[in-house]
């Protein structure tokens, strides 16, 4: 996805994962990442890109077997450009999963200061969601169709507060999951 400014949602999303990568060392965590450039997982010469992109992924999953996955993206709606705010999807069948979706979508909610709220989303279809071994959930930071929100997504300060937000929300799951087990 390109956005109007001219935008690319993969350098967006390797901004994001690299400012919550920061912030979850930080707090002590390993984390991996399962690319640290622009370019992607795949064989130059693939035919489709895109699901050997995938398939790649998935396969650093399962080689690391975390505790918890986060796939960092930017959303769109092109048809309507109003559509905006933080979105946070979980594979339908991981009780896990939805529980990691709701405390990082609440925490994006609250502190982000979201005035129309969005809820976490249960999906069966997103290649990650059904096919990852961990816990994994997708966050969407917003949507490059929006003309405010894509300007505000290339915000170093909203940068900050977003990162921050979702490792708030996984640090809340990581505190409730180690309390019950």
């Amino acid at each position: 996805m390109i956005g109007e400014s001219g935008i690319s949602e993969k350098v967006l999303n390797l901004v994001y994962a690299k400012k919550l990568a920061a912030l979850l060392e930080a707090e002590g965590y390993k984390v991996v990442l399962t690319r640290t450039t622009e370019d992607g997982l795949y064989d130059a010469d693939a035919s489709n890109k895109k699901a050997q992109d995938m398939q790649r992924r998935v396969a650093v999953i399962e080689a690391e077997d975390p505790v918890l996955t986060v796939s960092i993206h930017q959303n769109s709606y092109p048809e309507d450009s109003s559509v905006k705010g933080p979105q946070v999807f979980y594979y339908e069948q991981s009780a896990e999963g939805e529980k990691l979706a709701t405390a990082i979508q609440d925490s994006l909610n609250v502190e982000l200061e979201i005035e129309r709220p969005r809820v976490q989303k249960g999906n069966t279809t997103y290649y990650i969601l059904k096919r990852s071994v961990s816990t994994t959930v997708i966050v969407e930071c917003g949507f490059l169709t929006n003309p405010e929100e894509e300007m505000l997504l290339q915000e170093e300060a909203y940068q900050d507060q977003m990162a921050q937000a979702i490792c708030d929300g996984i640090l809340t799951y990581l505190l409730d999951k180690n309390e019950y087990n």
